[in-house]
């Protein structure tokens, strides 16, 4: 009896334990949508995440100012290069990638809004357990609030705050730990010769997509 009580206490406590920051799997592929609050810019991207050797493969379609696009991206960060990839035409353009690599994390400085459940609690597999974090983003540059799963800290949603769009929501799905085809972090064979254009100091992430279409 004592040690059933003794077990049911260690439950409870384990349970009870509040959640902390965390950081994603180094390696992750999947899919995500990005979407403002003015409606100006919607995609939908296969990624593929590296955080050891710092690259990004995003592979995207969408809108911009209700115009229609794909586009093609490796970010190298290490390289400080980026390609824009066409395959079909088998070109690339290499430009200078002059921002910082930041990983899918939640920050030590955050703060725990809440935790819930997605879905329902009433039935084993019928929900998932998330937490919400909000914080400060890097170099003063505004709040974001981040949602990631209790167990594995896989990202689930993040919002932040821009001038040029207000907010922009980023929603991840179909998440996998680990890359099916690591290969596609290295740049084709039609790419290395590229000569580096010069491009103007990027404001912020989505910058790096958006002088594009």
């Amino acid at each position: 009896m004592r040690l059933f009580a003794l077990l049911t206490c260690l439950l409870v406590g384990c349970l009870a334990e509040k959640p902390h920051p965390c950081t994603s799997p180094a390696l992750l592929s999947g899919a995500l949508t990005v979407s403002t609050q003015n409606e100006k810019l919607w995609t939908y991207s296969q990624y593929m995440y590296d955080a050891l050797g710092q690259r990004i493969r995003l592979k995207e379609m969408g809108t911009y100012e209700n115009k229609s696009f794909t586009y093609d991206a490796l970010l190298l960060f290490r390289e400080a290069t980026m390609f824009e990839i066409n395959n079909h035409d088998r070109t690339c353009k290499k430009k200078p990638l002059k921002v910082d690599f930041q990983p899918l994390e939640i920050p030590k400085t955050a703060s725990l809004l809440g935790q819930a459940v997605i879905g329902s609690s009433s039935g084993p597999g019928q929900g998932l357990l998330v937490n919400t974090w909000i914080g400060d983003l890097p170099k003063k540059a505004g709040k974001f609030m981040s949602t990631v799963t209790e167990f594995g800290c896989i990202p689930v949603s993040n919002v932040y705050h821009t001038d040029q769009f207000g907010w922009v929501l980023t929603s991840f799905f179909n998440n996998v730990i680990g890359l099916s085809d690591p290969s596609q972090l290295n740049p084709p064979d039609f790419c290395p010769d590229a000569e580096m254009e010069s491009t103007e100091e990027p404001t912020d992430f989505l910058s790096l997509f958006l002088s594009n279409h």
